[in-house]
């Protein structure tokens, strides 16, 4: 499905929301901001759960769990649907979901902390730390032959652009060039392997593109946590328990559900003909050698919401500050480079450190100007409004990604498209 397609599916989808806002009588756009902040009104949370009820219902979802904080307060939790489908178990309170990307502002987190302790400058070369990411060089258009073929990068690729997804490499599953086939071919980031040893295989691989020319999504944020090793000289995991979970409270975050906890674990599932079909949790299951900075933490509601509201607080929870108000500030403001573009498949986002930023509200379905939010690539998703003090939290594990954006779409629009 092309992105021009994804769009059109998810304006119909905000369409018919529109409507069905008007016959629920929702309060005007005056009334909703009558205060000098946005709350979101009853009616809108009311049409919110059955929304999502029937995505569940039409079996487009297996389940799906949102939850709300505004005001210093949860104003709104609900779990529709089950998390494993065979054993017929509804999500609860404490189900725990394999977040995938919602890992990056984590491990964002964790290199900032770095930052300011001084360890490092947002501009230094990143081969100054991880000599083998130095003197890269970048894949240009094949000749006849269709040989690759390779220039010098224009200029070293720095802690900067790794954190804004401007540095040159690629994925290797979400776009295509010869660099994309090389990271397949060397199984880039194969659970059995380390940080340390993507790296080096790294090196040998030329960028995409030229560094700080585009965002182009990337293994960039993997490159991250091997930054937090060096420069903490601890594993990335225990960095992240001692650093950042145990201060917040987060019991129930790591890279794999221990034993004890293995019942509490969401299955995945993917849309067929013939309904819902699982996907395995067996990797989440046991420790990974690939401590996966940019994809691999499994997380509960409860959890999450911890580290959004320190987000939210200006990196400070409960008298635990993980960072400074002014860092935080600086990860939610737009670090692109001059003359790049955020996200094309985001709409009306550009980019700050690790996570998108919102910079034209109608064009990202209605989520306020400077709301910062990311989401993993089996649906769950975070939304950070500052101005008007609201998380918004969803988790669902869906592998159907363009289906998972359509339901963000819709859950946006619900909450913040003003009404007539």
């Amino acid at each position: 499905m092309t992105h021009r397609f994804l769009h059109k599916k998810m304006l119909l989808s905000v369409v018919c929301l529109t409507i069905s806002m008007v016959l629920f009588a929702g309060p005007s756009s005056a009334q909703e901001h009558s205060d000098e902040r946005y709350l979101i009104s009853t009616p809108r949370l009311q049409l919110l759960g059955q929304a999502l009820n029937a995505q569940v219902a039409e079996k487009k979802l297996s389940g799906i769990s949102t939850l709300i904080w505004q005001a210093d307060k949860v104003v709104y939790r609900d779990q529709v649907g089950l998390q494993n489908i065979a054993e017929q178990k509804p999500h609860t309170d404490d189900t725990i979901y394999k977040i995938f990307s919602l890992t990056k502002p984590i491990t964002g987190t964790a290199l900032l902390m770095l930052y300011e302790e001084g360890h490092f400058e947002l501009d230094d070369p990143v081969g100054q730390y991880l000599p083998e990411l130095a003197n890269l060089r970048v894949e240009i258009p094949a000749g006849p032959d269709g040989k690759l073929r390779t220039v010098a990068a224009e200029h070293a690729v720095t802690i900067r652009e790794l954190m804004t997804h401007t540095a040159g490499f690629t994925y290797g599953r979400f776009s295509e060039s010869q660099a994309d086939t090389l990271y397949v071919e060397v199984d880039l980031q194969n659970r059995d392997t380390t940080l340390a040893d993507m790296v080096t295989r790294l090196g040998d691989i030329p960028l995409r593109q030229q560094p700080g020319t585009r965002w182009h999504y990337s293994v960039a944020v993997d490159i991250q946590a091997r930054l937090v090793e060096v420069f903490s000289e601890m594993p990335f995991d225990e960095f992240l328990n001692k650093r950042i979970f145990t201060p917040l409270a987060m019991v129930d975050t790591g890279f794999f559900v221990p034993v004890d906890k293995q019942d509490r674990l969401a299955v995945s599932y993917t849309p067929t003909e013939d309904g819902l079909k699982p996907y395995s949790n067996a990797p989440w299951l046991s420790k990974p050698a690939f401590l996966n900075g940019g994809g691999g933490l499994v997380s509960t509601m409860d959890d999450y919401l911890r580290f959004a509201r320190m987000l939210l607080n200006e990196g400070e929870l409960d008298g635990v500050r993980l960072l400074k108000p002014e860092t935080v500030q600086m990860m939610r403001s737009n670090q692109l480079p001059q003359g790049v573009d955020g996200p094309d498949w985001a709409p009306g986002n550009l980019f700050g450190l690790n996570v998108a930023v919102v910079n034209d509200s109608e064009k990202a379905y209605y989520l306020p100007t400077d709301t910062y939010w990311w989401w993993g690539i089996h649906g769950p998703w975070v939304w950070i409004d500052p101005a008007n003090q609201i998380i918004v939290l969803g988790m669902m594990q869906n592998t159907d990604y363009r289906h998972s954006r359509v339901v963000h779409a819709t859950v946006s629009s619900i909450l913040y498209r003003p009404a007539p």
